[in-house]
């Protein structure tokens, strides 16, 4: 018997995308803090502790799940849209940068999916949010996210984002595939995920690519992005102008202003 509420959706926009959901008279979804873009009034918002999975586990299991999402980094508690009136509602999630919201139905990769922390948006209310712990220490300590990463199990929908042009790849069994560790933005349960030194130590420090790259290796499904949010940032934070410094583009004294400041 199915477990996660049974919702519909329809992806919108180019390169900032959001989902809308259409509910049922109490039918629910689940979402991360901040990420609602509207909502109709008959939608009632609320806020769950734990994993989001709503099943009933005491209060020892409601720890537990919230626990998990403190060593994601994310917050206590989640927030549940329930639709409270009649006939159909609607709700919508906006997609934190510009890149691909990806649906993902769980039962077609055998209900689990792991997926860098800070790519799921949002999920059908039923759907867990949980950790996933790598194996290998060399793999939690240099993996581009770090050591943990989110495990989403049920038999519902699920929508994660990836930054820049999404790029999937179904790996055979044994068949490998290296990726820049950043740009892994989820895997099904299958693929055998290590970290792997890049090159030798001329190209680990004089390379550019960084020292480690990812190892992946079938069978599996694999969903890769071209923009990594962190390489997104270390770009606009190494353009940012200094403070009084007069220098930048849009900088009506340019140089002329450091000489006169003494720089």
């Amino acid at each position: 018997m199915a477990q996660a509420h049974e919702i519909d959706y329809r992806i919108e926009g180019g390169d900032i995308q959001y989902v809308e959901i259409e509910l049922d008279p109490q039918e629910s979804v689940i979402a991360e803090a901040g990420s609602m873009m509207y909502k109709s009034p008959s939608i009632n918002m609320d806020t769950i502790f734990g994993d989001g999975s709503g099943q009933t586990k005491g209060v020892l299991g409601a720890l537990m799940g919230a626990g998990k999402r403190i060593l994601t980094g994310e917050s206590l508690f989640m927030t549940v849209y329930t639709h409270q009136g009649q006939n159909k509602a609607h709700v919508a999630f906006a997609a934190p940068y510009p890149g691909t919201i990806i649906p993902v139905h769980l039962p077609d990769f055998s209900g689990e999916l792991i997926c860098q922390k800070d790519s799921f948006l949002a999920a059908a209310k039923g759907v867990a949010v949980g950790i996933a712990l790598q194996k290998r220490i060399m793999t939690g300590l240099f993996g581009g996210e770090g050591f943990i990463m989110q495990r989403l199990t049920g038999d519902g929908w699920a929508f994660i984002h990836a930054g820049g042009t999404l790029v999937q790849r179904e790996l055979a069994p044994g068949e490998e595939l290296h990726v820049d560790t950043g740009c892994v933005v989820a895997y099904t349960a299958g693929v055998d995920f290590q970290i792997e030194r890049a090159g030798n130590i001329k190209s680990m420090i004089f390379g550019g690519e960084g020292i480690f790259f990812a190892k992946m290796r079938g069978p599996g499904h694999v969903w890769l992005q071209s923009m990594p949010f962190s390489r997104l940032a270390g770009r606009i934070l190494a353009n940012v102008p200094r403070t009084g410094s007069g220098q930048g583009e849009g900088s009506v004294l340019g140089p002329l202003g450091d000489i006169m400041r003494g720089n």
